[in-house]
C-alpha cells in the first residue's frame, strides 16, 4: 500500500483561509496545532474545548481542523470518533476522550497521527503564504 495524500495539502490551503477570514489572529494556531500533534490525538482534539469559550474563533479552526481529519481517515478506512462536545459537559468530554483510547487501536492511531501531522504541515505551510495578507 503506498502513500496517498487525500488532498491534504487542498484541505489545509482551505482551512487557512477560512481561518483567516473569520479571524487572521486565529493563523498563530498553525503552529500550536503543529505542535499539539506530538502529545496524541485525544490532547489535539481536547484544544477546541480549551478554547471553546474563551476565544471561538480559535476553537472553530481546531474543530474544523479536527472535523477534515476524520473525513480524511473516513477515506482511507478509518472511523474517527468525533462527538459534538461542549466544554461543560463534563461527562460527554470523558465519554469522547475514551473513545479516542479505545476504538483506535494502535495501527489506526499512528496512521491518524501520521496523517494529522502531514495535513498540520500543510496548515503551516499555507499560514506562512497569507499570513500577513489582506482577506480579500
Amino acid at each position: 500500500m503506498g502513500w496517498n495524500s487525500y488532498g491534504l495539502d487542498k484541505i489545509a490551503q482551505e482551512l487557512v483561509l477560512k481561518a483567516k477570514i473569520r479571524d487572521s489572529d486565529s493563523l498563530n494556531q498553525s503552529y500550536k496545532m503543529r505542535m499539539a500533534v506530538a502529545y496524541g490525538l485525544e490532547r489535539f482534539w481536547g484544544e477546541h474545548l480549551r478554547l471553546q469559550k474563551k476565544e471561538p474563533d480559535k476553537s472553530t479552526y481546531w474543530k474544523e481542523t479536527w472535523d477534515a481529519l476524520e473525513m480524511v481517515l473516513k477515506k482511507a478506512g478509518i472511523t474517527l470518533p468525533n462527538d459534538p462536545v461542549n466544554v461543560d459537559n463534563t461527562k460527554a468530554v470523558k465519554a469522547m476522550s475514551e473513545r479516542l483510547w479505545n476504538e483506535l487501536n494502535l495501527e489506526k492511531q499512528r496512521v491518524a497521527l501520521a496523517v494529522l501531522t502531514q495535513l498540520c504541515d500543510c496548515i503551516v505551510w499555507w499560514t506562512q503564504r497569507y499570513k500577513g495578507r489582506s482577506k480579500e
